[in-house]
């Protein structure tokens, strides 16, 4: 089966990256309206909010696209397919990051719209610190290691429901509260409300996020030596994908 074609993988991942960052600042406007406060119960409600999302757009976007919605994720695809022929190409690779990094910044645009907001509201929360870098290598290393083991072993399948639950646990778990990924980091940065990070903590989060994908990569290469050979797997199975491999 053709795998579908470029331009619509590219859409599929602007317009979930897009809807992710949505369901992430528009759940954190709606939890810091509805309990104010009370941040233990607005993190609650904001992770719950984010890991259902997350889990249905896997299931939507991810026939089409593989449903990455993170540069993180698309680089390790790219690097751990390119022995074998699999995953994304350098192209796809760019135009991946390019879409993911656009949606990331629509999403917090349309949040802020939605809820009556100026539509570009620059965040003024400080995330600039050594423990929260730390909390983001660990969230990364954690996702990539979840999402390329599941490929690798054939449960595809279960990524919405596996990726949201980690994403979900992992707010609780990690200092930073888990963005692992690049582009939501940067989309979250116009957004002056519960989820934004300022910008001048952009550039420290995302360095320590491609720490964990070196780590995440480094380990996925060492626990499973044949990962690149499932890499069109991630994140759920295109329809031409068979998994045929095992080590």
């Amino acid at each position: 089966m053709t795998p579908p074609a470029a331009w619509r993988r590219l859409l599929a991942e602007f317009t979930g990256t897009a809807l992710l960052v949505t369901a992430v600042v528009g759940s954190g406007i709606m939890a810091a309206t509805l309990s104010p406060g009370d941040v233990g119960l607005q993190l609650l409600q904001n992770s719950v909010a984010t890991a259902f999302a997350l889990g249905a757009l896997i299931l939507t976007f991810g026939p089409v696209s593989g449903a990455h919605f993170n540069p993180v994720v698309s680089a390790a695809d790219w690097f751990l397919g390119r022995r074998s022929g699999t995953g994304l190409t350098g192209r796809d690779l760019a135009g991946y990051t390019v879409a993911q990094t656009a949606g990331a910044i629509a999403g917090s645009i349309l949040a802020n719209l939605m809820f009556d907001l100026a539509p570009v509201t620059i965040s003024t929360k400080d995330r600039a610190a050594g423990h929260l870098w730390l909390g983001e290598v660990v969230a990364t290393t954690g996702l990539l290691l979840l999402i390329f083991a599941l490929a690798r072993s054939g449960r595809a399948a279960v990524a919405p429901a596996a990726v949201g639950a980690y994403i979900g646990a992992a707010y609780w778990f990690t200092s930073s509260t888990s963005f692992a990924n690049p582009a939501v980091t940067t989309g979250r940065a116009f957004t002056d409300t519960f989820a934004g990070i300022a910008p001048a903590s952009v550039p420290g989060f995302v360095i320590a996020q491609t720490v964990g994908l070196l780590v995440g990569t480094g380990l996925l290469l060492a626990l499973y030596p044949g990962a690149g050979r499932t890499a069109d797997a991630v994140v759920v199975d295109h329809p031409a994908t068979k998994v045929t491999h095992h080590d």
